[in-house]
Parts: C-alpha cells; sequence; structure tokens
C-alpha cells in the first residue's frame, strides 16, 4: 500500500500521467507539456518562478535541433518553389505506367531520402502524392499500402541511418543518456539501433506483400494541385541537387545539421534559384512547415529539466523498483508499452526522448542492462508510436497527400496500418535485440 501511495503521489508520474491524459483528449502538445511542467513542478513544492525559470532554461538542451528543423523547413519550400518537386513528380508518372511495385518501390525511396540525402521532412508529400493519385487508381493500389510505405520511408531512416534526421534523433539519444549517467558514443548508436531497421522492413514486407497486396478501387475524382505538368529540368534544378549533395556532405563532416541546411540555403539564393526578394517568404514558409515541431523539441527538454529539478525522478524509481521483476525481458516489455502509449500521445519519438531516459536510464542501470541494450531500449521506445499517432508527422504526412481527393480516411487507412505494422514490429525485434545483445 505505501508503495502505490509513493507511486501515486510522486510529481513525475502525476505528470507524466496528466500529460498522456491531455494528450488523448486532444490537447495541443504545447500547452499539454506546459501544464504537466506546472503540475510537476507544483506537487513537488517549487514555486512558480523556480518552475518556468528550471523550464526556459532546460529548453535549451534542444535548441540545435529546433534550428534545424526551421532550416530544413525553409529549404523544402525553396525546392517546392523553384519548380523541382514538379519535374520529380512528371518523371514518376513517365517512368512507373503500369507497374505497381515500382511505383511503391520509387516512393520508399524518396521518403527514405527525405530523412538522410535531401532533409526535408513531409514537405515532400502533399506536393508530390496528389498528382500521382490518378496513376495509383488505375493501378488500383490500396493506399493504405502507400502509407506504410511512406511511413517506414519516415521513420526507419532516423532510427538507423546516422544521417539527416537521423542524427538528430540519435544525437538526442547519445546526449540524453550522457545526461543520466551513461557514457556513449554518438557514432555508435546506429550500430545498436540497427535491429530496429530490420523489424521496419518486416512490417513494410507484410504490409505490401501480405496484408493490403489485393487491388482496391477508388473513385477517379480530380485532384487540383499546383503541378506543371510541362515542366522540364532546368540548370536551376541542377543547383537545386547540388544544394542537396553539398547539405549532406557538409552535415556529414561537421556533425552539425543546421551549418548543412544553412550552407544549402546558401547556394540556392547565392545562384540566384530562388529571387533574393523571396528569402524572406521562404523563411517564414520554412517556420511554417516545421515551426510547430521545433518548439514540441524545446519544450519536451524543459519539460524534462522540470522532473529532474523535482528530485522526484531517482524517487520514482526507487519505487518502481521493487515492482520490476529480475526478469530483463519483462522489464523491457513493460519500458516498451510505457514508450507507446506516451508517444502515441504526444506525437513526436524526439520529443519523448528526453522524457523515457530520465525515467528509464537509471532503471535500467540498476537493472543491470548494457549500454547497446539500453540504446535498444531508449530508441524503440521513442520511436513505438510516432507510426500510429494520430498527432505525428508520420501519419499525418501521408496523410496530406493520400487524402488529396478525400478518399483516404486518417485514422483508419493511415494511423491503425502503420500502428499494427511498425509498432508490433519494433517491439519484437527490439525484445530480440535485448537478447543479442545479453
Amino acid at each position: 500500500m505505501t508503495t502505490i501511495i509513493n507511486l501515486c503521489t510522486n510529481p513525475a508520474f502525476i505528470s507524466i500521467i496528466l500529460l498522456c491524459i491531455l494528450c488523448v483528449r486532444k490537447i495541443n502538445v504545447l500547452l499539454a507539456i506546459i501544464i504537466s511542467t506546472l503540475a510537476a513542478g507544483y506537487t513537488a513544492g517549487l514555486n512558480s518562478t523556480h518552475i518556468m525559470n528550471t523550464f526556459i532554461s532546460g529548453m535549451g538542451g534542444n535548441s540545435e535541433t529546433a534550428l534545424s528543423y526551421i532550416l530544413l523547413g525553409a529549404f523544402a519550400a525553396t525546392m517546392a518553389h523553384s519548380g523541382f518537386t514538379d519535374v520529380i513528380s512528371n518523371k514518376i508518372t513517365g517512368v512507373v505506367k503500369g507497374k505497381k511495385m515500382l511505383l511503391l518501390t520509387i516512393l520508399t525511396l524518396i521518403a527514405m531520402a527525405s530523412q538522410n540525402i535531401i532533409p526535408i521532412h513531409i514537405a515532400f508529400i502533399p506536393i508530390i502524392i496528389p498528382p500521382l493519385l490518378g496513376i495509383m487508381n488505375k493501378l488500383q493500389i490500396d493506399r493504405r499500402a502507400v502509407a506504410c510505405v511512406l511511413a517506414f520511408g519516415l521513420k526507419m531512416p532516423y532510427i538507423v541511418i546516422p544521417a539527416g534526421f537521423g542524427l538528430i534523433f540519435q544525437n538526442l539519444i547519445a546526449d540524453n543518456m550522457v545526461q543520466n549517467g551513461v557514457n556513449i558514443a554518438r557514432g555508435d548508436i546506429w550500430k545498436d539501433t540497427l535491429i530496429l531497421g530490420f523489424g521496419m522492413l518486416a512490417g513494410l514486407l507484410i504490409s505490401v506483400f501480405i496484408t493490403y497486396r489485393k487491388p482496391r478501387s477508388y473513385e477517379d475524382k480530380s485532384v487540383l494541385t499546383e503541378t506543371n505538368p510541362d515542366s522540364k529540368f532546368l540548370p536551376k534544378h541542377w543547383l537545386v541537387v547540388l544544394a542537396a549533395v553539398v547539405t549532406f556532405v557538409v552535415q556529414l563532416v561537421t556533425k552539425s545539421l543546421p551549418l548543412g541546411a544553412l550552407v544549402g540555403l546558401g547556394i540556392i539564393f547565392s545562384f540566384k534559384v530562388i529571387p533574393q526578394d523571396k528569402m524572406d517568404h521562404m523563411m517564414n514558409e520554412g517556420v511554417y512547415l516545421m515551426g510547430y515541431i521545433a518548439f514540441v523539441m524545446l519544450v519536451a527538454a524543459g519539460f524534462a529539466d522540470v522532473l529532474k529539478e523535482t528530485g522526484a525522478i531517482e524517487k520514482l524509481v526507487n519505487t518502481i523498483l521493487p515492482l520490476l521483476p529480475a526478469n530483463i525481458y519483462i522489464t523491457s516489455l513493460i519500458i516498451l508499452i510505457i514508450g507507446l502509449f506516451i508517444t502515441i500521445g504526444i506525437g513526436t519519438s524526439f520529443g519523448t526522448i528526453p522524457i523515457l531516459a530520465v525515467l528509464f536510464i537509471p532503471v535500467c542501470i540498476k537493472q543491470g542492462f548494457n549500454v547497446p541494450q539500453m540504446v535498444v531500449l531508449l530508441a524503440a521506445a521513442a520511436a513505438l508510436g510516432d507510426a500510429g499517432s494520430p498527432a505525428s508527422d508520420t501519419t499525418l504526412g501521408p496523410t496530406s497527400g493520400l487524402n488529396a481527393d478525400g478518399q483516404h480516411n486518417h485514422i483508419y487507412d493511415t494511423c491503425i496500418p502503420t500502428f499494427l505494422h511498425y509498432n508490433i514490429a519494433l517491439i519484437l525485434f527490439a525484445l530480440l535485440g535485448i537478447r543479442l545483445f545479453h
């Protein structure tokens, strides 16, 4: 009884449960995190000034991530306004013709490239996908398969590949592990998370070749897009390619995604691919595309700092430890399910990392997990729910393109299919990774 009382009155426990409830009740994520931060501070006896000062100073921990999102949003906007994405859509239509699997393969590769090689995230989807709905209808492709394909391309690279958004994700894992007492080099993360990539691949193959392989009919409705069917590959588009390549190389060499994006933007504006008088508009559009995600990253880091400041984390760990079984697999499963629950509510795996690290790295240390096991567990627990969450870019992005003609339901055609195929696979392969790294 004492254990239950200690758990239920713990500021960290109260605030995280509150955060989950608020997110499930569809309260704005930013507001939900701020409200939960205040709840953590007040229940720990901190005054308002102390809470807010700690919260604001803690936000700086994710400042590099936030800046990366803003600059990459601007980079995506310049690509769209240069006409580069129009050319890509037209080329895909011409190459695919009647080949269903070729189309799905191309979309998978484009989605993967949007995370690493040309790191523009989901910005390509509402530009490239709507013009392709007509050929999808002719091939009778089940759009749930396309949603799974796009979700795979948006999610798998950041889990496994240490470039682009993968560099952000894996740096967050390394930084938060170090902050919680575990020394690990950033360059070692991908070696441990590779097993999770195989899990994502298994989910993709099952969705395409088994679950959604049968033809599905859709009405051939017209979709109004800004795509120009007569667009050709012009010299300025080679400059866009050059800017993307330089962005990729710079962020690999310097380990700084913001610097890479800044250099890429510099090339585009220096060579007047986009007129200089539109620079302000491009930056504003970048903020519009990615600013919300950036602020979620910032407030999540501030929330984690307040949780540490309350001193409730150590008490929570000491309260949970006696309740956890000695079996590391059952302990891992419990941690993964909690991670799934939190990320489903928050909708961002990146913002979940600081919260999960604060809670579970101390538990893992005391339970005897080694470093690779902790990496797998933290990465999987954070990534779980990113596919399947109604508030996640991994689901909102595909729906924004596939529902351009009003025939694709966000929950039933994107969230549920991606949830089933990727979250189950991640749990199973995370447990397999715990076994392999034992």
